[in-house]
């Protein structure tokens, strides 16, 4: 039997990949785990998963077909866990560093209902910052 236990990566295809890997690293937090330029791969760590932005005019990135767009997304959002998480100070900080964030609402996830804001990154992707179920 299968019985996932969390995730473990996501890929992200960009077309200006180091932008991404700039938002992720110093609004977001992650940290730089590895980069294959033979590949056109950047690992971030996000906890104990990873995001994978891969440029589309990279080796891997060529594979995908057409560069993410508005009109054509590689995935509706995902979801990073926050700890501390203080909704408003986040806004705050977000909104201070250009990015325009979502409202703070109660969400369902893997924890249970709690707050959340949503937040779309250089490239459009939106990303859900989450915290703790039933704060």
């Amino acid at each position: 039997m299968i019985r996932p236990t969390g995730i473990d990566h996501l890929v992200l295809r960009a077309r200006d990949a180091q932008s991404l890997a700039d938002f992720y690293i110093a609004v977001l937090g992650c940290t730089l785990e590895r980069r294959r330029n033979d590949l056109g791969l950047i690992q971030l760590r996000a906890g104990a998963s990873l995001i994978d932005l891969v440029d589309v005019n990279g080796k891997l990135g060529r594979e995908g077909g057409a560069a993410p767009g508005p009109e054509a997304r590689n995935l509706d959002h995902f979801c990073l866990r926050i700890e501390p998480f203080d909704g408003e100070a986040i806004r705050a900080f977000l909104a201070a560093r250009g990015f325009e964030p979502g409202e703070i609402a109660r969400r369902f996830g893997a924890e249970g209902e709690g707050p959340s804001i949503y937040v779309r990154d250089p490239e459009g992707n939106t990303v859900e910052l989450k915290g703790p179920a039933g704060a």
